[in-house]
């Protein structure tokens, strides 16, 4: 979802007393909200076919899998920082909050051709920090391809592609073929 900066700065209270309210979801990087654009079919049907996928997996265990409307919380040189991950799975009992988690395990994001290079860079490079973060998911919509960036081997991107392939997430045991992946969409 490509975003657009609204001009006034805001403390981390007023952003999240008035996201509940909004009929636009915004991140927030250190005072600065940006709205976010509505996705496309192909990104929500991409988005809903892992997370569905990932909560039945998930069923019975301490995990959670979640979509668009929970945040991720971080906090970067000093600066609060609020994104939307397309699927997030969090574990950590620390996470009490009811409208985000500072701790996840499995970020993902569903990427679009304006997207793409702020999920590749900053948003990489910001999720990184997050202490409990075990893997960073990249998936195209328009185009076959999943990234998996995992903390066990340095960040280095796995790159799969291939229709015979999976994506794999070590941290959750899970595998889902592509075909799972991209099932209801063309590409």
């Amino acid at each position: 979802m490509e975003a657009s900066a609204k001009s006034a700065s805001l403390t981390v209270e007023e952003y999240l007393a008035g996201e509940p309210a909004s009929e636009v979801r915004h991140e927030y990087l250190g005072g600065t909200v940006y709205a976010m654009a509505g996705a496309s079919v192909d990104h929500n049907t991409i988005s809903l076919n892992l997370a569905t996928s990932l909560r039945s997996h998930l069923r019975g265990k301490p995990c959670g899998a979640f979509m668009a409307d929970v945040k991720v919380r971080l906090n970067l040189a000093n600066d609060d920082i609020f994104y939307y991950p397309d699927v997030m799975v969090a574990c950590d009992p620390r996470d009490t909050d009811k409208f985000f988690k500072r701790f996840p395990k499995v970020l993902i994001e569903v990427m679009s051709e304006s997207t793409e290079r702020i999920d590749r860079r900053e948003k990489r490079w910001s999720y990184q920090q997050i202490e409990t973060l075990e893997e960073y998911v990249l998936v195209a919509q328009d185009r076959m391809e999943v990234s998996v960036f995992r903390r066990a081997n340095g960040w280095k991107p796995e790159v799969f592609n291939k229709l015979d392939q999976s994506l794999a997430l070590a941290s959750l045991e899970f595998s889902l073929p592509l075909s799972g992946v991209y099932e209801g969409v063309k590409v």
